[in-house]
């Protein structure tokens, strides 16, 4: 009798742990399914349908543990994103694609997809104040990839470098004047002290930002990136250089644009010698931006080439077999 008491708690068991495992299986399975059929129709714009399917395929794995889960929550903040750029009146569409777009980077930290989303979101909000916090908090996050840290660093310098020009890029500001026979621009103090402290403050908040993404190259293994041997290379080593190097491009741009700026203010209040060494440092900013930039566009041109080449060998394989 104790014997079979012993077995049936061992049967229970073994029923208890199938059940489960079958559940989770189940619930995985019908969770690809609404991933596929909910990307056919956010492909097809049939958006809410897309919604339902997604959100159907979340509640399967709330937490985001498997891949399905992780995927459904990504995909339905996408599809949330979509429908509120269709209709921006509907803020709360933008609302809820926040919030699942938050819980994507809760489980991939360094999902920059996500992260740009939200920062887009926020902007097309008009919450400067939260924008401002949202990509400084990623700026100062130490925890993440130094290349996702210099990419906010850029977007906040990006604005200084606007809120700078949108100061002396004026017909107040800007004068054209002869200047050895030659037309020349020269740069005016603003009429207005706020402004001028304004534009102090810009030129150097910017040039602090861009300095912080800059010293993320080394980190980042930006000079490594460099010497890629782009025949060579795997489709997937190009895909992630370039991504790399693109960040690290921008913020040499703007290291120039920021110079400039600089200049402009040097000039503006009669720093003759600041004034000649930014235009020179700026001119430096420019050939390291190039130098980047030719990198970047060499790994361009062999994706393109071998996209071309892919695209060539499809088109002939289809002609072979039509004229079978």
């Amino acid at each position: 009798m104790m014997q079979s008491s012993r077995l049936g708690v061992l049967a229970l068991l073994i029923a208890t742990v199938l059940s489960s495992a079958g559940c989770s299986y189940y619930n995985r399975v019908i969770a690809r399914k609404n991933l596929v059929d909910g990307s056919k129709a956010y492909k097809d714009r049939k958006f809410q349908e897309a919604e339902d399917l997604f959100r159907d395929a979340v509640s399967r794995d709330p937490e985001g543990k498997t891949i399905e889960g992780k995927t459904a929550q990504l995909f339905l903040a996408r599809t949330l994103h979509s429908e509120y750029i269709g209709n921006r009146q509907d803020r709360t569409k933008a609302e809820s694609a926040i919030t699942e777009y938050k819980k994507s980077l809760a489980v991939d930290p360094n999902d920059q997809s996500s992260y740009k989303a939200i920062a887009s979101l926020l902007e097309n909000l008009q919450r400067t104040d939260e924008w401002q916090a949202w990509v400084t908090a990623r700026a100062n996050d130490q925890s993440i990839k130094p290349e996702n840290r210099a990419e906010a660093l850029v977007s906040l310098a990006a604005k200084k470098n606007t809120c700078a020009n949108d100061i002396t890029d004026t017909d107040k500001t800007k004068k054209t004047i002869t200047q050895g026979g030659k037309q020349v621009f020269q740069f005016i103090k603003p009429e207005s002290p706020e402004e001028l402290t304004s534009l102090q403050g810009c030129v150097n908040d910017g040039m602090n930002f861009i300095d912080q993404a800059l010293a993320q190259e080394g980190p980042a293994g930006v000079a490594e990136a460099k010497t890629i041997n782009v025949k060579s290379a795997t489709d997937e080593e190009l895909r992630k250089r370039q991504d790399l190097l693109r960040v690290f491009e921008s913020a040499r741009s703007y290291k120039a644009s920021l110079l400039i700026q600089s200049m402009r203010l040097a000039e503006m209040e009669g720093r003759t010698a600041d004034r000649d060494k930014f235009k020179t440092d700026a001119e430096t900013a420019k050939n390291n931006f190039l130098d980047l930039s030719t990198v970047v566009k060499d790994i361009q041109g062999e994706i393109d080439e071998r996209t071309a080449a892919r695209e060539a060998a499809e088109n002939e394989n289809s002609n072979a077999n039509a004229a079978k």
